[in-house]
């Protein structure tokens, strides 16, 4: 029976649930249909195909990620504020894989959507924000966020991939993991070089 009310909205959605199940690019708009309840030729009405839904939906993870960590951040500096956002990205990761994938790989996202979408420029603000804390200017700034993005993320993939295989609890080196970037941040060795623009997240 054909669900009422289908928008480009509930189209993503539903390919984030999907996402989720079978992983980002087991999606396809079959089994989006399906669980929407319609016929695979209705959702292009509201999307162009497969590319266009796997950027609409790394751009509705995004924005899912970025309000999560604002407001686990929220009033925080420091070390505080880097745990807080640190379990803020891990933890979504966790309860949505296949979002999370879709905000760590190169997809063609539609400019104009993109333009309009306040999770990345967002992430963009907090992150640097929080790095700000510890008196980091240009170009470390941009130094450290890859840093950290570099760490979060590849904890995170290598834990859902079952990479860690000693008997020591992941927790416990994540926890560790995070004393030590905040110390590595505390005593951030400066840089020469000119500043650049920011831009990374």
């Amino acid at each position: 029976m054909v669900r009422a009310g289908l928008t480009a909205e509930r189209v993503t959605i539903a390919g984030a649930e999907v996402a989720d199940d079978v992983g980002l690019d087991q999606v396809t708009m079959a089994q989006v249909a399906r669980r929407l309840g319609v016929k695979d030729a209705s959702l292009y009405t509201h999307v162009r195909g497969l590319e266009d839904l796997r950027g609409r939906i790394a751009l509705l993870a995004a924005d899912e990620k970025t309000i999560r960590i604002a407001e686990a951040t929220a009033g925080l500096a420091g070390r505080d504020a880097l745990v807080a956002f640190a379990d803020a990205w891990r933890e979504y990761a966790r309860e949505h894989p296949g979002r999370y994938a879709a905000t760590q790989t190169s997809i063609q996202i539609d400019p104009q959507l993109a333009a309009k979408a306040p999770g990345p420029r967002r992430a963009v603000e907090l992150t640097y924000g929080m790095l700000r804390g510890y008196g980091l200017g240009e170009p470390d700034l941009t130094d450290a966020v890859r840093l950290l993005r570099s760490t979060f993320h590849g904890f995170v993939a290598l834990e859902a991939a079952g990479g860690f295989g000693h008997a020591r609890a992941p927790q416990r080196s994540w926890v560790r993991a995070l004393d030590a970037l905040h110390t590595l941040l505390e005593h951030w060795p400066p840089s020469q070089e000119p500043a650049s623009g920011e831009g990374d997240s």
